[in-house]
């Protein structure tokens, strides 16, 4: 089965939850998104719902900006 392509905001949302150095059980009992789910995420093999992504960013404190270098 074919992978689906990644987005680049799923993407930078990947590095910036690892870089964060915050654990998934931390963000699960902090946000309540599973840990299965942010596995899945992690390892590209499933997205997230735009409700996720927003708990998520206001969790780790991100905005989205646009890229005016484009």
């Amino acid at each position: 089965m074919a992978r689906k392509q990644r987005s680049p905001l799923s993407d930078q949302l990947r590095t910036l939850i690892r870089e964060s150095g915050i654990s998934r059980y931390k963000i699960w009992r902090d946000t309540g998104v599973s840990q299965s789910l942010l596995s899945k995420f992690m390892s590209g093999a499933q997205g997230l719902s735009l409700e996720k992504i927003d708990v998520l960013c206001e969790y780790l404190a991100l905005k989205l900006v646009r890229d005016e270098e484009r």
